[in-house]
């Protein structure tokens, strides 16, 4: 569904993406995970054709985002950081718009718009002008505006930023729920509980390489079962364990005040990287 080989871009004398290997297959839902200043962004401009690439080959369900740059659009939704939408105009206007930029006839249109708002919980908002919706609702718009063309592939660059927790996790249910009717999604967010949750597979992005990728799962088990936090200073020191009867044994012998619990995929990112998703 989507590959990409020997990917580079350089902007003057910064290199942003340094030779990305990766494929995502059809029906996943894979995270994209990075510090500030990772490369994360650049890429999804890079695979929705936003921006160019320096070198290397990105294929979208088998169009050539290079060379063949708007059936390659048409493969995919995107769902942006920055709310986007038009304040000034209707929940029902906003997605007109997309729709008949993407040519849909006007019955299709209007018939995926009614589904769309009734799917993401939001039919009764039609007549409803953006600016007075809260931002839950904005970025479940955005979302829907996303799908409205039927695209195979759904990116999304931080969806859920800026969310309280119960938004999020309604955005999470909407996420999963899309994934089930077959559609690839590709998601960076710097929620790394989001990642750990909703993934099938995820990928570590650090200095414009990637790192590793693998299932959760599999990356937190590479740590161990069981943490122990103590503060050190102005640090935290994090020792693993596999069960947690060795995580006791420790606190027992050596009297400090540790905090216990369980490893997450956040411990996984620090020990492949030394830095903190943010």
């Amino acid at each position: 569904m989507i590959q990409i080989k020997n990917l580079n871009k350089t902007y003057k004398s910064i290199q942003a993406l340094k030779d990305v290997n990766l494929q995502v297959n059809k029906g996943e839902l894979f995270a994209f995970l990075g510090p500030n200043g990772a490369g994360k962004t650049t890429f999804i401009r890079i695979l929705t054709g936003l921006t160019k690439l320096s070198s290397g080959t990105v294929l979208l369900n088998g169009f050539d985002v290079g060379n063949s740059g708007i059936e390659s659009r048409r493969q995919c939704g995107l769902v942006p950081q920055s709310i986007n939408l038009d304040r000034e105009l209707t929940v029902f206007e906003n997605l007109n718009i997309h729709g008949r930029f993407f040519r849909m006839n006007k019955p299709k249109r209007i018939r995926k718009i009614e589904e769309l708002l009734d799917y993401i919980e939001m039919g009764d908002r039609k007549k409803t002008l953006v600016k007075n919706l809260s931002g839950g609702m904005k970025r479940r718009l955005m979302i829907a505006r996303a799908l409205l063309h039927s695209p195979a592939i759904l990116f999304l660059d931080e969806p859920t930023v800026g969310l309280d927790a119960g938004m999020r996790r309604k955005i999470w249910a909407l996420l999963k729920k899309i994934q089930q009717q077959d559609t690839t999604i590709f998601l960076t967010t710097h929620y790394i509980e989001e990642a750990e949750f909703l993934a099938n597979r995820v990928a570590f992005l650090d200095k414009g390489s990637i790192v590793v990728v693998d299932t959760p799962g599999n990356l937190i088990k590479q740590q161990g079962a069981w943490a122990l936090d103590r503060l050190k200073e102005d640090d935290m020191e994090t020792l693993y364990f596999n069960d947690r009867k060795e995580a006791n044994d420790h606190i027992a012998v050596h009297k400090d005040s540790f905090t216990l619990r369980r490893v997450n995929l956040e411990d996984s990112f620090l020990a492949l990287t030394g830095k903190k998703v943010k």
